[in-house]
């Protein structure tokens, strides 16, 4: 059951991975579309606010994806010295931490939102840019890391709790600076 949830999650974040990735390549021909204009005496103007908020979106949605892929950065010289059920406290303590935290971020980013709606805000540039089109999808993506990383961490629990700690370090552990030199 949890190797199925954890097998799910990363099945699903790989479409997002590839979604992601598709509207950054958009960004991008968008940007050197504007460049090319320029070099030619014209503009289609707004690259950079569109582009900033491209980035924020595929920022909070490519961010379950990096935490499946072992991708956050995390500080574990402690890790080391202790034995597989040492390393999955370790584990543990780090997924709930970033569970807790990426909820709290999630939580506060809604009275945001929240706001643009009841105001119906624009930004205040010149493409006027309503605010919602940029922030719903943004905290959905807020939401969605908060969702990837307490199913992964109650997963990574189920498998600890069945002795399969070698599948848990795989879902929730580090990797180590002699894999990361061998790839």
């Amino acid at each position: 059951m949890a190797q199925r949830v954890l097998d799910l999650m990363r099945y699903l974040n790989k479409g997002v991975a590839m979604l992601i990735g598709l509207i950054l390549l958009l960004c991008v021909a968008f940007v050197l579309t504007e460049i090319v204009m320029r070099q030619l005496g014209t503009s289609l103007g707004g690259t950079d606010e569109i582009s900033g908020y491209v980035m924020a979106i595929v920022t909070s949605w490519g961010m379950g994806f990096a935490l499946l892929e072992l991708s956050h950065v995390r500080i574990d010289f402690l890790r080391g010295l202790v034995n597989a059920k040492g390393r999955s406290l370790f584990d543990l303590f780090s997924m709930f931490v970033l569970s807790g935290t990426i909820t709290l971020i999630a939580i506060r980013c809604w009275p945001v939102v929240e706001r643009s709606l009841a105001n119906s805000s624009h930004a205040n540039t010149p493409l006027e840019t309503p605010l919602a089109l940029v922030q719903v999808p943004w905290f959905l993506g807020w939401v969605w890391f908060a969702i990837v990383a307490w199913l992964t961490l109650i997963a990574s629990v189920l498998l600890i709790l069945q002795g399969e700690f070698e599948r848990s370090e795989a879902a929730i552990g580090t990797i180590g600076e002699e894999v990361e030199l061998r790839s």
